[in-house]
C-alpha cells in the first residue's frame, strides 16, 4: 500500500511539473519578453534605480500616463521621467515592491497587460506607507523591443465615503 501512495504521489508531482513546463512553453515569445520587461521594473523599483525604471518605457512624446497624484496626466518621457525622479527622492529607505495577477495579450506589435502593483516602504516622513495599486499597461515593440507607450494606474473608490477630488475631474 505505501509504495502505491508513494507510487501515485511521484506520477502527480511528475504531471504537475510537466503540466507546468507545457504551460510556460504555451506563453508565446512576446508575452515571455514582457513578463522579462515587468520583472525589470519590480527589480528597478526595488533599488529605486529611475535610469532602468525608464529604459522599460518609449523615449518619446508617445509616451502618456494617467497616474494617482496631480498632475493626473503625463505626456513624455521627460515628463513621466521627473515624476518618477520625484517618487523614488520620496521613498526613505528600502522599497519592497511586487506585482501579482499580471496577465499579457500580445499581438505582433502591441500588446496590453493589468496587473496588481503592491509596494512597502517609508515615506518622506519616515513613516511606513504600504499600497496596492491597479495597473493597465500597453506596450509596442520598437526596434525588436517592447516599450511601455501607455500606462493607466487606479485604485478602487468607496462610494460611500471618500469622493474624488474635484481637481481630478478637471483637464489635465
Amino acid at each position: 500500500m505505501r509504495r502505491f501512495v508513494l507510487c501515485a504521489a511521484i506520477g502527480v508531482l511528475a504531471v504537475g511539473g510537466l503540466c507546468g513546463t507545457m504551460t510556460a512553453q504555451a506563453q508565446s515569445k512576446d508575452e515571455q519578453e514582457i513578463r522579462a520587461l515587468e520583472d525589470r521594473f519590480v527589480a528597478a523599483f526595488n533599488a529605486k534605480d529611475l535610469d532602468a525604471m525608464m529604459k522599460l518605457y518609449v523615449h518619446s512624446n508617445d509616451l502618456v500616463v494617467f497616474d494617482l497624484g496631480t498632475p493626473r496626466q503625463h505626456v513624455g518621457w521627460e515628463d513621466y521621467r521627473k515624476d518618477w525622479q520625484d517618487t523614488f527622492a520620496g521613498i526613505k529607505g528600502p522599497a519592497n515592491f511586487r506585482i501579482t495577477d499580471l496577465s499579457i495579450e500580445a499581438d505582433g506589435k502591441l500588446a496590453y497587460s493589468h496587473s496588481i502593483q503592491h509596494g512597502t516602504f517609508a515615506g518622506p516622513d519616515g513613516n511606513p506607507m504600504e499600497m496596492a495599486v491597479r495597473v493597465t499597461d500597453v506596450y509596442r515593440k520598437v526596434n525588436g523591443e517592447w516599450l511601455i507607450v501607455h500606462e493607466h494606474v487606479s485604485v478602487p473608490i468607496d462610494f460611500s465615503g471618500p469622493k474624488p477630488m474635484p481637481d481630478m475631474m478637471s483637464k489635465p
